[in-house]
């Protein structure tokens, strides 16, 4: 695994998108790190690199494992390290408002089967790469991890979490990936099927992606 992006899109971004999404990577990365060296002490960055440990785990899984076995790697880490409820209603839009509850936990584990699925087919082999956390600020109630995913090949992608404070401790909430951001494509992504079938439009949309990820 040389490049490939981190989440699949089966989409080209829009150069607006780009534009903002890549000014906010910027910004981000303008402000003043806090290296870190082996284990991170800032909780926020020590789940990112948690995070990452897994999927180097999964990484060398690699083959043997198939895009499933990876996949049943990969889910517990994405369950302990994301708040896919808050990504899947950023992801959504205004219309979260008018779905029912049940609908909201139905979109959010489909969202984590899929964002776990992502995961394992674009992770699915290990020669060598590390994922280096190189630093952490604060805006405002969140904190901004940057990373670098490195081969021993030479290319080296750029990663940027961000993440909040919940209950349950710090927790992802986007990821740009060489200055594109993962949940604003998803917004893009998700408004056709959501315009055209809803709540239930939406979820067929994430099965069928899922399904596909995982063949």
């Amino acid at each position: 695994m040389e490049s490939k992006v981190l989440i699949s899109t089966g989409r080209k971004s829009t150069p607006a998108r780009l534009r903002f999404a890549t000014a906010i990577a910027a910004a981000a990365l303008a402000l003043t790190p806090v290296a870190f060296a082996a284990t991170p002490a800032d909780p926020a960055a020590a789940k990112v690199d948690t995070f990452d440990n897994a999927l180097i785990a999964a990484m060398k899984a690699g083959a043997s494992a198939g895009a499933k076995g990876r996949e049943r790697e990969i889910a517990p880490a994405v369950q302990a390290a994301f708040d896919i409820p808050t990504m899947m209603r950023y992801a959504v839009g205004p219309s979260w408002n008018t779905m029912t509850e049940a609908q909201h936990t139905e979109l959010s584990k489909a969202f984590e089967r899929y964002t776990s699925a992502n995961y394992a087919h674009n992770f699915d082999s290990y020669s060598g790469q590390k994922f280096i956390i190189q630093g952490v600020t604060t805006r405002g109630t969140d904190k901004i991890v940057q990373a670098q995913l490195t081969s021993p090949h030479g290319s080296t992608n750029n990663l940027i979490y961000r993440l909040h404070e919940t209950p349950e401790g710090w927790k992802i909430i986007d990821v740009y990936y060489n200055g594109i951001s993962q949940l604003t494509t998803r917004r893009s992504d998700f408004a056709a099927p959501l315009a055209s079938g809803g709540a239930s439009g939406l979820l067929s949309h994430l099965d069928a992606l899922t399904a596909k990820l995982l063949i």
